[in-house]
């Protein structure tokens, strides 16, 4: 890409978009277009039209997404998949009507099936039954990815899609309910040891195994697929290693300073069982995720307790 190439970011705010905004900057592309939520609804298909055509940018990266974890997703099922539908529908046709040279989608590792061979290759997309839990934003990522493959192959739009895996950092949201089990561990974890509680409550048995990856390299392969990636089939980013959520849990109260006992409330749901991608593909193309999951933690902790509103600092 051009180092002047004016590139708009979607969903700029978040913890996905942050991220990726500060990459691009640090790598010296400066002309970079945003919108905040106020100045632009992207579930309204005339308005985004509008803004990409006036603003006429060269590259294009979805990041904007309604997002959240198992109770959102249950709690929240319509607005999950309209949203999602809607955001991605209006800025994929709004990038090919302005002729926008690239275009970047990120999807997520719940498209996969529940139950698909581990790690998960790119070619299972579609091969079986989604988790319920969280299947209407699946859905709507993968409805993405296929506009994007549509597009490619009826209007010649250069349209790429990347899969990251369980995503943390700096700018997750870290909500009691509607927060995923990184930031919701943090949160709890915090909170127990600033009351001194003797013991805290974990959902489900601890058996699950996910893969973390930690937002700055998403950001980091991001770029990197902006400028080596051009095929129509998705790609998975991810650290290629998984840790059970029990092994999690007890990671995340190690780096809050929390010293008390963890319980397992098995009357909750555990989710997909495993899900650990296949990322061969990316570290052929000659990307690898970088940060370790421990220092991650550390660094999103960190955050977290400097934006607290008590301003408690880690200790």
């Amino acid at each position: 890409m051009e180092q002047n190439a004016k590139i708009y970011i979607s969903g700029h705010q978040g913890m996905v978009g942050s991220a990726i905004c500060n990459r691009l900057k640090k790598s010296g592309y400066n002309n970079l277009l945003v919108a905040t939520r106020q100045q632009l609804n992207l579930t309204r298909q005339n308005r985004v039209e509008e803004f990409v055509k006036d603003n006429r940018p060269d590259y294009m990266i979805i990041a904007a997404a309604r997002v959240g974890g198992i109770h959102a997703n249950s709690q929240y099922p319509a607005e999950f998949i309209r949203d999602n539908l809607q955001i991605n529908i209006n800025l994929i046709e709004a990038a090919r009507l302005a002729k926008v040279k690239k275009l970047l989608f990120l999807g997520s590792s719940c498209i996969y099936p529940k139950l698909a061979e581990q790690p998960i290759v790119e070619e299972s997309l579609l091969s079986g039954p989604l988790e319920p839990s969280n299947q209407w934003y699946a859905i709507a990522k993968i409805s993405g990815i296929k506009l994007c493959q549509a597009y490619r192959e009826q209007y010649n739009f250069n349209a790429i899609s990347a899969m990251p895996t369980n995503l943390y950092g700096p700018k997750d949201n870290f909500h009691d309910e509607n927060s995923h089990v990184i930031p919701a561990l943090i949160n709890r974890f915090h909170t127990a040891k600033q009351n001194n509680s003797t013991s805290i409550t974990a959902w489900g048995s601890g058996s699950p195994k996910r893969e973390f990856l930690h937002v700055d390299d998403l950001a980091d392969a991001v770029l990197y697929l902006l400028k080596n990636y051009d095929q129509i089939q998705p790609i998975n980013v991810g650290v290629g290693r998984d840790i059970s959520i029990k092994e999690l849990t007890e990671l995340v109260a190690q780096v809050v300073g929390y010293n008390g006992k963890i319980e397992w409330d098995r009357t909750k749901q555990d989710g997909t069982p495993r899900k650990l991608l296949d990322v061969s593909r990316i570290n052929k193309l000659g990307w690898k995720a970088k940060k370790p999951l421990k220092d991650g933690l550390t660094e999103t902790y960190a955050w977290f307790c400097e934006q607290s509103v008590d301003n408690i600092r880690c200790k």
